[in-house]
């Protein structure tokens, strides 16, 4: 069984390894004069000046109120301005629990492509509460829709929204916005000058970059490594990421964070595209064929996404949905072509015997193949869902990242219900 890096990192940021986790949760702490940082699961910034505090995030609605309570020790002032990295649900949903009762309404400034973004989660309410259901819980159940937040527009919508870069003043401070492209596309990474602190949003967030979702949107790791070095190139001394703890007046530690980052996502991009370009064979080839890089650097550990789904993800912009294999172009159905499998290796139960031994074996990819045949083709029988979400629930203790582990439970979940999850 691989050992899980979120329990072995290593000491290389010269932070310990509590405060080097992507699941950091502390604060506040102060990273710069009159700035403090919070992390409930993800980062809060508050900048406090003399006409008011300016927030960069504010977390889930339903953790909102810790963080509020956490930074509130630190100041007691009206929110002029909230800066809304980008529309995901942990970064633009809980203003409401900052605000005052009795002040002025605040500032919301945004990316314009976020308007589309809160657009399309109000279209696909019932979808992603089923897809956050297997990321975050390794669940078949589409969980309660207020659980993550991830549906329709948030209380507190954006009341400016910019194009590529904005810079404004609150309280003789100033604050430098800027587009890029990343995690999503209404992405914002925001610099203060004058207090040299960073806050790169989940462009930066103590593991792999969340580049290559299985489930989600189209990323764009290119764009991302851009912006890094574009951040790299200010001298940020302090650093407060999306998720994970803050770095603190360590303007070499920020440097290498950002620009090792950037070369990770360089060199996926750049082998992925050096194989398409090989007379394109099919995808699932170009992904075995690729040599992925791996970090020894805690900042650059498989905990949440990891290298192989990024260099899907450059595949899925640049080759389309056809994955180039001939019989995926306008494919039987998954049941019809597990019953014939089924049918020809002399049954299910010879599908599921040969799927155990595999996995007993180790190889927990040709099991899986076999156990999703197995299932489709025949889901009512008791012993037939056990098996199969045995195969997956073993091959979820193997993974590092948390998308895959949960996606993986998530099949045996759903094989326990007898749903095939395709």
């Amino acid at each position: 069984m691989c050992m899980n890096p979120r329990d072995q990192f290593q000491d290389l940021a010269g932070q310990s390894p509590e405060e080097a986790k992507f699941f950091w949760t502390g604060g506040p702490i102060e990273v710069a004069p009159r700035t403090h940082f919070a992390s409930l699961f993800s980062g809060v910034t508050m900048f406090d000046t003399d006409e008011g505090i300016v927030l960069v995030d504010t977390g889930l609605r339903r953790l909102s109120g810790g963080l509020a309570a956490l930074l509130r020790q630190k100041s007691a002032g009206p929110i002029h301005t909230a800066i809304y990295t980008h529309g995901h649900v942990d970064h633009a949903f809980g203003l409401g629990s900052f605000l005052l009762a009795d002040q002025a309404p605040a500032r919301v400034i945004a990316h314009k492509n976020i308007l589309p973004r809160f657009e399309r989660y109000e279209q696909t309410r019932l979808h992603n509460a089923a897809l956050n259901a297997r990321q975050f819980d390794g669940s078949a159940a589409a969980k309660d829709l207020e659980v993550y937040d991830t549906f329709g527009f948030p209380d507190h919508g954006p009341t400016v929204l910019y194009d590529s870069a904005l810079s404004f003043e609150v309280g003789g401070v100033q604050f430098d916005l800027h587009h890029c492209k990343g995690e999503t596309d209404d992405h914002t990474w925001v610099f203060c000058p004058s207090r040299g602190v960073l806050c790169p949003g989940d462009l930066l967030i103590w593991g792999v970059p969340n580049a290559g979702n299985p489930q989600k949107t189209q990323r764009y790791p290119w764009d991302w490594a851009k912006g890094l070095r574009q951040m790299a190139a200010l001298a940020p001394r302090t650093i407060c990421p999306g998720h994970g703890g803050p770095v603190i007046d360590d303007p070499a530690l920020a440097r290498r964070m950002l620009t090792e980052t950037a070369d990770y996502l360089e060199l996926i991009v750049e082998r992925t595209l050096a194989l398409m370009e090989n007379g394109s064979p099919p995808h699932v080839d170009i992904v075995r064929s690729l040599e992925l890089p791996r970090s020894t650097s805690p900042w650059l550990q498989p905990v949440y996404d990891e290298a192989e789904f990024i260099a899907r993800n450059v595949i899925r912009y640049y080759g389309g949905w056809y994955s180039g294999r001939p019989s995926e172009l306008k494919p039987a159905s998954r049941k019809a072509l597990a019953t014939e499998m089924a049918s020809l290796v002399g049954g299910v139960a010879a599908l599921l015997d040969r799927a155990r031994g595999l996995s007993a074996a180790g190889d927990h990819a040709l099991a899986c193949h076999l156990a999703d045949f197995a299932l489709e083709a025949s889901p009512e029988p008791v012993q037939v869902r056990e098996a199969v979400a045995a195969i997956y629930r073993k091959r979820a203790a193997t993974e590092t990242s948390l998308m895959a582990i949960n996606l993986y439970r998530a099949a045996a979940a759903y094989a326990e219900e007898g749903r095939p999850f395709a």
